[in-house]
């Protein structure tokens, strides 16, 4: 009796029918299907299998002409990634999945642009595919679709409308960068007054340093001549003890120092001589 086979790859699975009755989903692997046949008192079924792509696959909503929420015409294309994770619902709850899908986010783009004004569309492009596969996901998953993400892929909007446009992104840029040389130019007067700062702060720091050295020195020097004049008093105390108690050492002092004066061209010595006094020999 003939027979045929079947290869059903990775990529795709198999729904094995049986007189058009869903008997089970057929994995990826090789399988036979029997030839039918009609012997009167037995009759083998007709077997048939329908493939299905369970890859992950895109679907191109292309220039859809829509009206915003303050009836601003633009064109739309939109791009969505799905994969059929359901065999069974995707070709029994439908009669075309991929129609199905193109409707449903062709309409749920119309929805969302609907409710938003074209100053929502330009400040938050992303709300529009959020809307979009919000919308759309759950009721894809009620026949076997599984929505990965769906993004806008062109806005176009009238000519006038582009050409306002282009001048509001001008002017939004040629702001920008004002703001960019403003904020560089306080951060450079900002360094420059940290730098001017701290240098007077480090020269304030030296000065003081500087006057509080000069100071210590001073002291320093002051205590020295202090000490000294201390040293030559009590050298001067004990020369004074010395010669009081030995009267002789303070003549020898005396006619020392007449010897050097002695010596001195110059110099002039007076001598008072009391006439009250008694000689030196009778002092004696």
């Amino acid at each position: 009796m003939s027979r045929r086979e079947i290869i059903i790859k990775d990529t795709h699975r198999g729904l094995w029918y049986e007189d058009g009755v869903l008997k089970r989903i057929l994995e990826a692997g090789r399988y036979v299907i029997p030839r039918s046949f009609n012997l009167g008192f037995y009759r083998r079924p007709r077997v048939e299998v329908s493939l299905v792509d369970s890859r992950e696959r895109d679907l191109t909503i292309k220039g859809q002409e829509i009206l915003t929420s303050d009836k601003v015409a633009m064109r739309v294309s939109i791009v969505v990634q799905f994969q059929v994770t359901d065999p069974r619902a995707a070709l029994h709850r439908v009669s075309s999945y991929e129609e199905r899908l193109y409707t449903d986010v062709q309409l749920a783009a119309r929805r969302s642009l609907a409710s938003t004004t074209l100053e929502d569309i330009l400040t938050n492009r992303n709300r529009l595919s959020e809307d979009i596969l919000r919308d759309v996901k759950e009721s894809a998953a009620g026949y076997g679709v599984t929505i990965i993400r769906a993004d806008v892929k062109d806005l176009i909007f009238p000519g006038n409308l582009q050409e306002i446009m282009n001048r509001v992104l001008a002017a939004e840029r040629m702001s920008q960068v004002q703001m960019v040389e403003a904020r560089t130019k306080a951060e450079i007067q900002r360094l420059e007054t940290q730098v001017n700062a701290e240098a007077e702060r480090s020269a304030a720091e030296a000065r003081a340093t500087g006057q509080r050295l000069e100071a210590e020195a001073e002291a320093e020097v002051q205590s020295i001549k202090t000490r000294a004049e201390i040293e030559a008093l009590k050298q001067r105390e004990m020369e004074a003890e010395a010669y009081k108690e030995h009267p002789a050492l303070l003549r020898l002092h005396e006619l020392e120092t007449f010897r050097q004066l002695a010596g001195n061209t110059n110099a002039r010595i007076y001598i008072d001589f009391d006439r009250t006094r008694p000689p030196l020999s009778e002092r004696e």
